[in-house]
């Protein structure tokens, strides 16, 4: 059965009223794929649903509910019901929750929490957006490290339901400053009596509360973490960052940067649950600038005016030249902005990226330029010094598209800027002036007028 059918069958079950067999089904199911089929739902079964799942399960349902399903919910379920799962929640769950909700729902929210809790909150809520620390959990297991093997398994035995994650353990000394990490599979490998001072790793890699989160998620990567420490100045441990909470990172991020690329402002909200003058208004911004640097094409084709009046066929081209001359660019920007991305080109790597790139266009302009001319010359063989200025300016166009395209991702870091603003929409707009430029100077100079 996939996941459709389940889904079918689920229903029908709530609206027949055979909740011992709903409870039954739904139990079998992964908590985001229940999430996923209680959104589905027509908004009057969504609390019927919630309230017919065990109690823990609700807890871990609510958590991977969208900011507006979560809401809905808090309004409509009792007061007993919201306390169960706030109290339950992961505090980095919640927290991501209460940036999203109305401030005066988050007053409410804050009010039926335990005064402790609401203080680890407020602690969480105030660290700057994007940071390692407004994204960690409290919610970790430490061992001292005078354990011995058996003492810290009874230990996690008896803490660990409150854990976010077992599978990394940190040892802190009595002031919580981090002095090494193990991992469950080792206590699990190792001898009851062995010391965990014995077993710990003392060479950790941590993060601050005020790393960059893309700098954190590069540490993922490169480590293979599941897990990473967050430390304050004096390494006291101060929560921990979850894989799972990366993976949201790196999507967030790719999200904003897929629209940044496409030329419009990143929205934090679904497509389909993004309001038409939201859509509107996130995308007039650059239209008008790429509209207004449109201009310049314009200036070029109207000094150039006399030129295609006296050769007409000359204007026949410029389509081919500017998007030949866009793509280009594109793939050069696209693959110099991924490279940045993913730390595998650096400032410093410029020169390399210029010559690179040069060598690339001398191969890709050559072979354009030789497609140009035979195809051409079939069609004009009564005019071969057209041909010839086509399929030079090709040649150009694509050698200096290429160069400008690996070059304007770095210009964009220097005035600290994202690159991915300089993707397709503004590398092509750059890059048809440049390759009319080019291509009327050829004309000019080889046919003489």
């Amino acid at each position: 059965m996939n996941k459709t059918e389940e889904f079918e069958l689920l229903f029908s079950k709530l609206e027949n009223r055979e909740y011992t067999a709903f409870k039954v089904v739904i139990q079998e199911l992964n908590e985001v794929d229940i999430a996923e089929f209680i959104e589905s739902l027509p908004k009057e079964y969504n609390v019927l649903a919630m309230r017919l799942l065990p109690k823990d399960m609700s807890v871990e349902v609510f958590s991977e509910f969208g900011t507006d399903m979560q809401e809905e919910l808090i309004s409509q379920i009792t007061e007993k019901e919201i306390d169960h799962i706030l109290n339950e929640m992961y505090v980095d769950d919640l927290v991501d929750m209460l940036e999203e909700l109305p401030a005066g729902m988050v007053v409410d929210v804050l009010e039926r929490v335990d005064p402790s809790y609401r203080e680890m909150i407020n602690l969480f809520l105030h660290y700057k957006e994007g940071t390692a620390g407004s994204i960690m959990t409290v919610e970790y297991t430490s061992l001292k490290k005078d354990m011995t093997v058996g003492e810290a398994i009874a230990h996690l035995r008896s803490k660990g339901q409150d854990s976010e994650t077992l599978y990394s353990c940190y040892v802190i000394d009595p002031t919580r400053k981090l002095e090494g990490i193990v991992t469950l599979r080792t206590l699990l490998l190792s001898e009851d009596d062995v010391s965990i001072s014995d077993l710990m790793d003392t060479s950790i890699v941590s993060v601050s509360t005020e790393e960059d989160v893309e700098e954190v998620a590069d540490l993922f990567g490169k480590y293979d973490f599941m897990t990473i420490p967050v430390v304050d100045s004096e390494k006291r441990l101060l929560g921990i960052i979850t894989v799972d909470d990366i993976i949201d990172v790196i999507l967030e991020e790719d999200t904003e940067d897929f629209a940044r690329m496409a030329g419009t402002k990143p929205s934090d909200k679904p497509y389909l649950k993004t309001s038409v003058w939201e859509l509107a208004r996130n995308r007039m911004g650059w239209l008008t600038v790429l509209m207004l640097s449109g201009i310049l094409t314009g200036y070029v084709l109207t000094v150039f005016e006399d030129a295609f009046m006296v050769i007409p066929v000359l204007v026949t081209f410029i389509p081919m030249l500017t998007d030949t001359g866009g793509n280009s660019g594109s793939q050069s920007s696209t693959l110099v902005i991924r490279g940045m991305v993913l730390n595998e080109i650096r400032t410093a790597d410029l020169p390399k990226v210029i010559f690179k790139e040069f060598k690339v266009s001398l191969m890709a302009g050559s072979f354009l330029a030789v497609i140009t001319y035979l195809r051409l010359i079939l069609s004009y063989p009564e005019k071969p010094l057209i041909v010839l200025v086509v399929s030079l300016a090709i040649f150009a166009t694509v050698m200096v598209a290429k160069i400008i395209g690996a070059v304007l991702p770095f210009f964009a870091k220097l005035i600290k800027a994202d690159p991915a603003i300089m993707a397709a929409p503004m590398i092509t707009t750059i890059v048809d002036a440049t390759s009319l430029l080019i291509y009327f100077y050829l004309a000019q100079l080889i046919l003489n007028i």
